[in-house]
């Protein structure tokens, strides 16, 4: 796992696009997609404290610096009333088209994690 990613460009030539930018990436265009009301929680504990894959606001990231690919998993909180699926296959099609036109690099998979239901409790 690296802790950059890297696009070669030429021989002499490379640019390299930091961790962050790609959780950014996938996070915002995560929560464009209508029927997401917010990021969820990843699961914790210590194993997490010790991985070596970025991770951050309900996205982890495992990006492979040779191939150039990336495996996202995304945890959030739906809202009520939509189709689960539709919501989670809309997801996986942004955030798939999203890293493959800004950042450059072919997506792997993108694992969708339900949490919660986003019910408004004030009623």
């Amino acid at each position: 796992m690296m802790s950059e990613i890297q696009e070669v460009t030429s021989l002499e030539d490379k640019v390299t696009i930091a961790p962050s930018v790609l959780l950014t990436v996938v996070r915002y265009t995560t929560l464009s997609v209508e029927g997401v009301a917010r990021m969820g929680n990843m699961p914790g504990g210590v194993d997490r404290i010790f991985r070596r894959n970025p991770a951050a606001n309900g996205v982890m990231i495992v990006v492979d610096g040779e191939a150039q690919t990336v495996v996202c998993d995304l945890y959030i909180v739906v809202k009520p009333d939509v189709n689960m699926q539709e919501v989670s296959y809309n997801v996986q099609q942004k955030v798939t088209r999203a890293i493959h036109e800004i950042v450059g690099m072919d997506v792997l998979a993108i694992n969708v994690h339900i949490e919660d239901i986003a019910y408004d409790t004030h009623s």
